[in-house]
């Protein structure tokens, strides 16, 4: 079997490959039809990686005819959700015409296309503290969100076997996230101000590229979500990393109202977007963990270089 993975240097792509060379992780073993699996590994400007620029239509084309994977697994993607709302024209482009992009191309060599999507497809809006499942209908109020639920929709006209795969609040081993930020920041400053009237669930990225292991050899197509189990605000999420770190700080939360005013350049956050499983487990089966247990392997796995 063969796995082309943009964005591969990022943190999910970098656990997609890790999970592939090590056969499994801590949640079990990764599917036996991908024990020998062909990976090729692209990003932009990463050395050692084949460079693969997803905005450009004619590369894409003539880069997965040459390969011709069995499955395409999309990680690459413009996530700095302030920087979406100053350059709405990268945003477009990597969000919404590269899923176009990789969607036709996947159609046209008959491949499987796995395209990580967001909670962030979805307005905020209270749901009588429900989470949200596949049947809800998005109604993003960002950029990102916007440009990433377009790029859903070309995914699903344009593509016959496709998975979109919504996740939220995702950190990982590689790269930046939320925990190693704000373990940094209350470690340097000893205190952190975190708003804690947005909920929604944390998603260790161990757990998310393991189910999409388990989903590329299926035909079990069609819209997911896949978040860690629990909810919580951003200020009970901080306040669990910084235990778990170890680190003597004071959290103090704030409404997103006071935050915003603080930073006025900062970009509207869903309040709600707790998102239910639901489709894993009607399917291939939901061993995400609770964002807890999740959280907890993490650091003690996790090896920061301070």
């Amino acid at each position: 079997m063969k796995l082309l993975i943009t964005g591969a240097a990022g943190q999910l792509g970098t656990e997609l490959r890790r999970q592939l060379a090590q056969g499994g992780c801590a949640l079990g073993s990764i599917p036996e039809k991908l024990n020998r699996a062909t990976v090729i590994a692209t990003d932009v400007g990463v050395d050692g990686m084949e460079a693969l620029d997803i905005t450009d239509r004619h590369e894409v084309m003539a880069f997965v005819r040459h390969h011709q994977p069995d499955v395409i697994v999309s990680c690459a993607a413009f996530t700095n959700v302030d920087g979406c709302e100053t350059n709405r024209d990268a945003a477009f482009k990597v969000n919404a015409l590269g899923a176009r992009n990789l969607a036709m191309a996947a159609e046209e060599v008959g491949a499987k296309l796995i395209h990580v999507s967001t909670d962030y497809v979805f307005s905020g809006a209270e749901n009588g503290g429900v989470a949200l499942d596949e049947t809800a209908q998005p109604g993003p109020i960002s950029a990102y969100g916007s440009t990433k639920l377009l790029g859903e929709e070309y995914v699903k006209s344009l593509c016959s076997r496709y998975f979109i795969v919504r996740t939220a609040w995702l950190y990982g081993y590689a790269g930046k996230n939320f925990v190693k930020t704000i373990r940094n920041a209350a470690k340097k400053f000893g205190a952190v101000e975190v708003v804690n009237d947005q909920l929604g669930n944390p998603t260790n990225a161990e757990d998310l590229a393991y189910h999409l292991l388990k989903l590329c050899v299926t035909r079990e197509y069609g819209i997911y979500h896949c978040t860690g189990e629990g909810i919580c605000s951003w200020y009970d999420f901080t306040c669990e990393i910084l235990r778990l770190a170890g680190v003597d700080a004071k959290v103090t939360p704030c409404t997103s109202a006071e935050y915003k005013a603080k930073h006025p350049a900062s970009t509207n956050r869903p309040a709600w977007s707790a998102l239910e499983n639901r489709m894993l487990a009607c399917t291939v089966g939901n061993e995400m963990r609770t964002w807890q247990d999740a959280l907890k392997c993490f650091f003690e796995n996790w090896k920061p270089e301070d």
